[in-house]
């Protein structure tokens, strides 16, 4: 869809109703881009992925599965069409999964099932670079099973990226608190340890106040006592959703892009990491 056009779409939709991710679905293009949906990884409800490929994507491209984000309480695979589109543009397979939310489950729940998308998803590709990249609570998810071996798949994990998430923090600080039953909630409550623990990007906003930035900051300043490979970027100006929003073709055409995510997440993607 043109700029133009993509605009009058803007000014349109939300008197038809559509919410912010309906549009942003609404004027992504597909471009060589085709989605399976619905593919099983586990034997539940949530327990399905939509799979993004691109045309003439070569046998041992990366694999780049997206955990959303959502306070552990919202979100589906199908919000984010508008990120597996352009994700997979990169030149890579994209994986976007569901995964159960509060009430039906709290923690660990949602990040047993991240766990269980990752052992299908290698076992499916095993040929493939697996990275693995989630926003707020879908990077505390995604962190969870990268950096802590007691989730039994962090060697099936080539890389980490990490957009505004939340690593370390008290039960109190998410709403509902009965998500969490401990009182601290850690990603990464083990050591990080070189070798083991897969190479890091970790992007925040400098302006997010729904989760701070030191969170990214503690968890690099981590990666680097370790001796593990970690690039953290802090973008001025950004807000929570920005490291998601300004992956998206709309943000694009709108003048709202910022070419750092991009560059960064294609980077480490489609490179040897941090």
């Amino acid at each position: 869809m043109p700029p133009r056009r993509a605009l009058l779409a803007l000014a349109a939709l939300p008197l038809a109703g559509c919410s912010a991710t309906d549009l942003a679905n609404a004027l992504t293009p597909a471009g060589d881009v085709t989605r399976e949906e619905g593919l099983a990884y586990g034997p539940l409800p949530r327990h399905r992925f939509d799979l993004y490929r691109p045309a003439n994507l070569p046998p041992d491209a990366p694999l780049l599965v997206f955990v959303h984000g959502g306070a552990w309480r919202a979100g589906s695979r199908g919000d984010y069409r508008f990120l597996g589109v352009p994700l997979a543009a990169m030149g890579c397979l994209v994986a976007i999964p569901d995964y159960r939310l509060w009430p039906e489950v709290a923690f660990p729940g949602f990040v047993e099932d991240t766990a269980l998308a990752i052992r299908t998803l290698a076992a499916r590709e095993p040929q493939r670079r697996l990275v693995l990249m989630g926003h707020s609570a879908g990077a505390f998810n995604a962190g969870c099973v990268a950096l802590d071996p007691a989730w039994g798949v962090q060697p099936l994990i080539g890389g980490f990226i990490g957009l505004a998430g939340p690593y370390d923090f008290r039960r109190e600080e998410v709403t509902p608190p009965e998500i969490f039953p401990q009182a601290r909630i850690q990603a990464a409550p083990a050591p990080l340890r070189a070798g083991e623990t897969p190479p890091l990007l970790l992007v925040h906003g400098a302006a997010d106040t729904v989760v701070g930035p030191y969170h990214s900051r503690i968890l690099a300043e981590r990666a680097v006592a370790a001796g593990v490979p970690v690039r953290h970027v802090v973008i001025p100006g950004m807000g929570h959703l920005g490291p998601v929003v300004v992956l998206s073709t709309p943000a694009r055409w709108l003048g709202l892009a910022d070419a750092t995510v991009g560059s960064e997440v294609a980077r480490f993607v489609t490179g040897s990491g941090a």
